[in-house]
C-alpha cells in the first residue's frame, strides 16, 4: 500500500509538470490555461490527501504496537 500511495504522488506530480508547461500566463483564466489549472490544483489536493493518508497509517501501526 505505502508503494502505491508514493506512485499516486509520483503520478501527480507529473501532471503538475504537464500541465504547467501548457499554462498561459498571459491569459490563465481562458482555454488550455484554465484546465491547466484545475489538474494543478486537483492534483495538490491529491498529494495532500495522500500525505495524510500516510501519516494516519503511521500513527495507526505506532498505536497498534
Amino acid at each position: 500500500m505505502k508503494y502505491f500511495i508514493y506512485t499516486i504522488i509520483f503520478l501527480a506530480l507529473v501532471f503538475i509538470g504537464v500541465s504547467a508547461s501548457v499554462l498561459d500566463f498571459q491569459d490563465l483564466m481562458s482555454g488550455d490555461s484554465a484546465k491547466a489549472l484545475i489538474v494543478i490544483v486537483a492534483s495538490l489536493c491529491v498529494i495532500v490527501l495522500m500525505a495524510i493518508l500516510l501519516v494516519s497509517r503511521t500513527i495507526s501501526k505506532k498505536e497498534d504496537a
